[in-house]
């Protein structure tokens, strides 16, 4: 059977449809209920009028849209497919000798169609919007973040390691500095410090009451100095990571960044290598949803819709959990960030090939 058939547009103008009304209709929602929270915090700062409107809700449409946009996919596809179902059109549609594979596929396409553009969103478009969501929130909203680690080690290049005891964002100073240089695995060079100050007029470091120690083979050199301007290979912002950050990287500033932290050492990749795994998942997110939402949207029920909305939404929430508790364990265990994704995805494509099986044919 060749596609698309008129079946086959009628479905897949009732799921864009239903996709745009539905998103449409929460996102207003859900900007009314932000703006009554922040309302107090934008006054008070000052915040204008266009502000709010143009730099932060302009912005904030597509990032909330992208957020949970495959919920809505899901949303769309049990509420429009309840309706085909509560007017027996489904039924009406498989006894004119179609089967229920056959019957998904204007649902397939439409998920995986709407699973890219949410993917191309979240790498290319998104970032961007963010930045100038976050730019406004630093004016107006948010306090400015405060790095709060210590002990960092990271290498900022092949064979050379910094360490610093802490780094106060707000001064832009760390305690115990040293930096290590390593040729053939032995130390060639060596510099401490108990003080460094990152000065943004000059963008180096400057070193109090610093030492460094040369070696040349079996020969070692000391020198010792009050103060250092100097330019090292890393800046402040390596040690002022936030994890906010990564909303604002789009697909080739993330790559850049993953290589930099796995490179230095540091288990603080993971988020963003979950960020990074979850943006190109939506297409295949996309397909597993819908397929549940139009098993359990199939037939019709005694509830009607309502029910099925009720089912979908609890279903999405445990998605949600599931993927927070995998994350988790991605943070703070062993578990890599590719598998803390793929874990609830394959779970749910289990879910979905099970419940399409016991779907009316």
């Amino acid at each position: 059977m060749r596609f698309p058939t008129i079946i086959d547009r009628y479905i897949i103008r009732k799921f864009i449809g239903t996709f745009l009304f539905a998103s449409s209709a929460i996102l207003v929602i859900c900007i009314i209920f932000d703006l009554s929270e922040r309302i107090d915090d934008f006054l008070s700062r000052g915040a204008p009028a266009q502000a709010i409107i143009f730099d932060y809700y302009v912005n904030f449409v597509p990032y909330f849209f992208n957020f949970i946009g495959y919920l809505f996919i899901f949303i769309a596809v049990i509420f429009f497919t309840s309706r085909l179902a509560s007017r027996t059109e489904i039924i009406a549609i498989l006894n004119g000798g179609i089967s229920f594979w056959r019957f998904l596929v204007p649902y397939i396409f439409t998920a995986l169609m709407l699973g890219v553009m949410l993917s191309l969103l979240a790498n290319f478009v998104i970032p961007h919007t963010n930045t100038r969501m976050r730019e406004f929130e630093k004016l107006y909203y948010r306090k400015p973040y405060q790095n709060r680690n210590v002990n960092i080690h990271m290498q900022v290049s092949p064979g050379t390691f910094v360490y610093v005891e802490s780094f106060n964002t707000s001064n832009q100073t760390g305690s115990k500095f040293s930096l290590e240089k390593f040729a053939n695995d032995q130390q060639i060079y060596k510099i401490t410090s108990p003080r460094i100050e990152w000065r943004d007029s000059t963008q180096q470091w400057y070193l109090f009451e610093y030492f460094v120690r040369t070696f040349d083979g079996e020969k070692e050199s000391f020198f010792k100095g009050n103060h250092l301007d100097t330019a090292f290979e890393f800046t402040a912002d390596e040690f002022c990571i936030d994890l906010e950050d990564k909303k604002t990287m789009d697909y080739w500033a993330l790559n850049q960044f993953i290589e930099k932290e796995q490179l230095k050492g540091f288990s603080s990749a993971a988020p963003y290598l979950i960020e990074k795994y979850q943006r190109m998942m939506f297409p295949l997110v996309s397909v597993i949803l819908t397929l549940i939402g139009v098993s359990l949207s199939s037939r019709k029920i005694r509830g009607g819709a309502g029910l099925n909305i009720a089912i979908g939404i609890t279903l999405s929430f445990l998605y949600i959990m599931m993927m927070q508790f995998s994350s988790a364990f991605s943070m703070v265990g062993n578990l890599s960030p590719f598998w803390s994704v793929m874990i609830p995805n394959v779970f749910y494509a289990i879910i979905a090939v099970f419940l399409v099986a016991k779907a009316q044919k």
